[in-house]
């Protein structure tokens, strides 16, 4: 999805229809609306722990939703559907927001230096991101083919063939040496393509 102005969502939630607005990765985006839902009846707002707390795996989130809809979800909710471990781990990270915070800046001022990097490489045409990757087009080259290149050197990044992502990778920010790795991959590859030979 993308990021949705103010102005935008006010007209969405002027339709008579219910707004749901994913915040999954809100954290290095900002800011939330989860507020609004006290002063929209049709405006509903998932959160999740698995971004910006790196809490993947456990699928553990919340939803802040107007009160006419609770009824409703508590019909379909399977019981349980949090397990211990992931609730444990939920309110360790609330428990220290300030280090994961610190975190995500981190990784946000990171995720510019790596798009600003990635544009400069001639294979690559790298998306605007408010997320904790950055999508990337590949241009003259197989995007598969590089997604192996990459594994050979030790980068794992996530190769797209669906419609709309033809040829195209993703790649996680991450620490700085990280992101120094990957761009001596990535102009290593660039120097090894074969040059065009130039016409007088």
């Amino acid at each position: 999805g993308s990021v949705i102005d103010d102005h935008t969502l006010r007209r969405l939630l002027a339709l008579p229809l219910l707004v749901v607005l994913d915040e999954a990765y809100v954290e290095f985006s900002g800011p939330s609306r989860i507020g609004w839902v006290r002063q929209y009846e049709n405006l509903a707002v998932l959160r999740t722990f698995s971004k910006w707390a790196g809490l993947a795996g456990l699928r553990v989130g919340y939803g802040a939703f107007p009160a006419w809809l609770m009824p409703h979800l508590l019909k379909i909710k399977q019981p349980y559907n949090v397990n211990v471990a992931a609730s444990a781990a939920a309110l360790a990270s609330l428990a220290d927001q300030a280090w994961l915070q610190e975190k995500v800046a981190a990784l946000v001022s990171e995720r510019q230096r790596l798009y600003a990097a990635l544009a400069a490489v001639s294979f690559l045409q790298p998306y605007p991101s408010q997320a904790n990757f950055v999508l990337c087009r590949v241009t003259g080259r197989d995007a598969a083919q590089l997604k192996h290149d990459l594994e050979q050197a030790g980068i794992l990044v996530r190769y797209f063939a669906k419609p709309g992502l033809e040829n195209s990778i993703r790649i996680s920010t991450g620490r700085a040496t990280d992101t120094d790795r990957l761009l001596t991959v990535l102009h290593a590859l660039d120097n090894d393509r074969p040059k065009e030979k130039q016409t007088t």
